[in-house]
Order: C-alpha cells, then structure tokens, then sequence
C-alpha cells in the first residue's frame, strides 16, 4: 500500500512538473504514473550500476556528477515511454533536481499523516 501511494505521489510531482517546466510533457495522467514506476525501476535497477561506473568522476566532482546520473535516468524514461517528452539534457536535470525536491516534500507530509 505505502508502495502505490509513493507511486501515486511521484505522479502528482510529474504532472506538475510538467506544467511548469516547458521542457517536458506528459499525454496524461496514466502516463504520469507510468513514468513514476518507470523512473522508480530504473533508480532501482540502472542507477547502481552507473555510479560505480563513474565513481572517478563522481569523485572528482565532490558529487555533483550524480545530478547527471539522474538526467541520464530521466533521458532512458523519455526513450522507453511514448507519452513522456524530454527536450534536452538540461530539461532533464532540471526536471530530475525539481522531481527529487517535490518527492521529498511529499513524503515527508506523507511521513507526517502516519505519525498522527
């Protein structure tokens, strides 16, 4: 359950995020939750992978490189999903720095309602 609401959250932050940013675009609403599992997969599944594939310049860059890692991950969402557009590399980072920030405020309101 608290799985799907997570799900359902990252939704409602993608589809914002589609309203504000120019860059990117979201067909609906199924697409937005489409796009949140699809993103929650691949930082599951590819995001590991990548880190310890550049942790040279992850290093070097005192971590800010991971920012690019979660552009990368937006970019391989956009090439798998028909109904999610992303115009650049830059929309992107903004979308995934955006994303992250969003997620957070509504996990922890999330966090807050259970502790009641």
């Amino acid at each position: 359950m608290k799985f799907i609401l997570r799900i359902l959250l990252s939704a409602l932050a993608v589809i914002i995020l589609a309203n504000i940013l120019p860059g990117i675009t979201v067909d609906s609403y199924i697409t937005a939750i489409i796009v949140a599992i699809v993103i929650s997969l691949l930082n599951f599944l590819v995001k590991p992978i990548l880190v310890i594939l550049t942790l040279p310049v992850t290093i070097v860059t005192f971590g800010l490189f991971l920012l690019f890692i979660n552009a990368i991950i937006i970019m391989l969402a956009d090439y798998f999903i028909t109904g999610f557009g992303v115009s650049s590399i830059w929309w992107a980072l903004a979308f995934s720095f955006l994303l992250s920030f969003l997620q957070s405020i509504l996990f922890s309101i999330l966090k807050k309602d259970k502790k009641k």
